[in-house]
């Protein structure tokens, strides 16, 4: 065999764990057709966070509108980006040189499955004891017709100018994220939705709260709406080559995207007509698909050894083991039941390097925090309100820790948590509403994870002022209370 195991993907889900594997002295290929790192390195997480952090400060010195803030803050969107692509641009090379650092071979190309052994990428073959399927996700387009003035999360992450009236198909991760984007620069924009609910995985009562906000900022939501048709009203340049483009983009997996592959990328003063089944009818400069993700495996060869995907990836087993015996799916590809994170699929490479030196029984997970990056945050992490609410094990407990405490949170008085304690007064879940909300929701994942007590938390002293420590002092109510 060339190699003990190849990763096809260079993402978490491949090189986190390649890298123990290699140093626990097996030879590892990594196979990659575009940028090293995958969707999160360089054009997901990294580049959101980025581009979202001016207006998550706009929105927090807005908090002293009246009390204190004297002129406007508002973000230079092209200078933003300029920005962004610079440091961008960092992350493929960075890797490129890790993967040497930890001793990692790499081919650069499409990795095709030809049997359980072997992978052809361009006119090189491949032999290997084990193959991991690492190749993540790809946005879920809607085949209607006029797709191909559709644009997804890609895009907007690389606009060089916001739409001042953007159309968004969806209201998930994407959607909501990047409505608060648009709310906050001063923009406007529709938010179609399929069904009654945004954000459906999360706490919806908070989900509403972001959505009011949203509405006084002129971004309006159209609910249980389908779209049927995007018409253009203006003349785009080469039309045909556009969609062919677009179908190239399509075709291939998110992390093997075709760099060649030119959309236009760019807002059109009143363009574009979004018509929806009902008859409603929408115009707007930009529309964007953000309707989900499916698994990232055409065109890998799985029907050349028996596997098959659904749209929710490659079903695998505890071990993450596909149903051919040596070979193995791992992050956002693999069907396993658990949300499809970055930190997941960190947590899923880890431990199949340990599977596969024999070090592991079937893989295991903590509670994991989640979080929609909108202005405010929402977060949820362990067992969620919904199910408490329903169930006599549980009890729910609102904490408003921003009305009580707004001095020590930058006038934020809207900042609150509801905490899901078991019969045993355990804290089991939480539910978050505030401008941090992923770092509560992490001193909540520590909590729940490692079973601290609400008596042991009472005890420790913590640094003040501070949000953690705030929404503790609150939470130490329902210790005193019971």
């Amino acid at each position: 065999m060339d190699y003990d195991v190849i990763y096809i993907g260079s993402g978490n889900a491949a090189w986190q764990g390649g890298r123990f594997l290699r140093k626990a002295g097996l030879k590892i290929l990594i196979i990659e057709g575009s940028l090293y790192g995958g969707t999160c390195a360089n054009r997901g997480c990294n580049s959101k966070a980025l581009l979202d952090a001016p207006y998550e400060i706009k929105a927090l010195a807005d908090n002293f509108e009246g009390v204190g803030k004297s002129g406007d803050f508002k973000v230079d969107w092209p200078a933003l980006m300029r920005f962004k692509r610079k440091r961008i641009a960092n992350m493929a090379p960075f890797l490129d040189g890790k993967f040497k650092e930890y001793d990692l071979d790499v081919s650069h190309g499409k990795g095709i499955i030809l049997d359980e052994h072997t992978v052809k990428v361009g006119d090189e073959t491949y032999t290997t004891d084990k193959i991991v399927i690492a190749t993540g996700l790809k946005p879920v387009m809607p085949d209607i017709k006029g797709k191909q003035y559709l644009h997804d999360s890609t895009d907007y992450l690389d606009m060089d100018e916001l739409p001042e009236h953007a159309i968004i198909i969806g209201a998930g991760f994407v959607g909501m994220e990047f409505a608060s984007i648009l709310a906050e620069a001063g923009l406007s924009a529709d938010v179609i939705v399929r069904g009654d609910m945004a954000l459906k995985y999360f706490h919806q009562p908070y989900v509403e709260k972001v959505i009011e906000i949203l509405k006084e900022k002129n971004i309006r939501f159209h609910f249980n709406e389908t779209v049927s048709e995007v018409i253009s009203n203006v003349e785009i340049d080469n039309p045909e080559e556009r969609i062919l483009n677009l179908e190239n983009a399509l075709n291939t997996d998110d992390e093997l995207r075709d760099p060649d592959a030119k959309i236009d990328n760019k807002p059109y003063e009143n363009g574009f007509t979004v018509k929806c089944s009902s008859g409603l009818t929408l115009t707007g400069d930009y529309v964007v698909a953000a309707i989900g993700r499916q698994a990232n495996v055409d065109g890998i060869g799985l029907e050349n050894v028996g596997l098959t995907s659904t749209g929710a990836g490659i079903k695998v087993n505890e071990h993450l083991q596909t149903s051919v015996d040596n070979i193995y799916a791992v992050g956002d590809v693999a069907d396993t039941g658990i949300p499809k994170l970055v930190t997941v699929a960190i947590h899923q490479s880890k431990y199949l390097a340990k599977e596969l030196l024999g070090e592991a029984d079937g893989i295991t997970y903590p509670v994991v925090p989640a979080v929609a990056y909108t202005i405010p945050r929402i977060a949820t992490v362990g067992v969620p309100a919904f199910v408490a609410q329903d169930s006599d094990e549980y009890d729910v407990h609102q904490i408003r820790y921003g009305n009580s405490y707004s001095l020590e949170l930058k006038n934020d008085t809207t900042a609150e948590a509801k905490v899901i304690v078991d019969r045993d007064l355990q804290i089991v879940g939480a539910e978050i509403y505030a401008a941090d909300a992923e770092n509560v929701a992490n001193m909540f994942a520590f909590i729940i994870n490692k079973k601290i007590t609400l008596e042991e938390l009472d005890y420790m002293i913590y640094a003040f002022p501070s949000s953690s420590s705030v929404c503790l002092y609150k939470l130490h109510n329902i210790h005193y209370d019971l």
